[in-house]
């Protein structure tokens, strides 16, 4: 599984070139890709940093261009969080325009979205956003169990601990991100890319 963090000093930024981690990029962050790395585009709606519609898709096509397509794991299409019915109406007319840039087009999925209804040929990614007591929950681990079975890409949000990296993992992620680097990266790095390299060498039983 792959932990997507920002790129934050210097150390974070040669272990993103280096693949050991992959750069989590939003219009507002204002941080280069680092060479190399993989690189997945957030919207910026969790924490209320939303550029608004227009401004977003110029970004996300200044992104692509500037740093390509084979490296971009996917893009989120503009959601409401915490909310399944505001999500699908955003994200509904925004997922062809990111598919149109050649990049897999990712689905927030959020509280209340198993009664709704997932739009599984809409998208390319599902990106299991929500509440923390959702995302880790039985809902969710059987979209992503669902997601995998249809050959899609899975992403959880809000992963800053080994436990939820490990259930991340349980769930059959293959990617993952979180705050954690940008909150102390001299800090945590030493830590998270631990987790990580237990992580590989010890699976869960699930993912193994």
């Amino acid at each position: 599984m792959l932990y997507l963090g920002t790129p934050s000093g210097p150390d974070v930024r040669a272990a993103m070139s280096a693949r050991l981690l992959g750069c989590m990029t939003t219009p507002k962050q204002g941080n280069r890709v680092p060479d190399g790395a993989d690189y997945f585009c957030d919207n910026g709606k969790f924490g209320n940093h939303y550029v608004g519609d227009d401004k977003f898709f110029a970004w996300l096509k200044r992104t692509v261009d500037r740093y390509g397509r084979d490296r971009c794991l996917g893009a989120v299409a503009p959601d409401e969080p915490f909310d399944a019915a505001g999500t699908l109406a955003l994200a509904l007319p925004f997922l062809p325009r990111i598919r149109a840039l050649g990049i897999p087009a990712a689905f927030a999925a959020q509280d209340g979205c198993e009664q709704l209804g997932v739009p599984w040929d809409a998208f390319d990614v599902l990106f299991i956003a929500g509440s923390t007591e959702w995302k880790v929950g039985p809902v969710a681990e059987a979209l992503a169990r669902e997601a995998k079975t249809r050959g899609k890409w899975v992403h959880m949000g809000r992963v800053n601990t080994l436990e939820r990296l490990r259930i991340a993992e349980w769930f059959g992620c293959d990617s993952c991100d979180g705050t954690t680097l940008a909150r102390g990266p001299d800090r945590n790095l030493p830590p998270l890319l631990r987790w990580l390299d237990d992580l590989h060498h010890t699976p869960t039983l699930g993912s193994a």
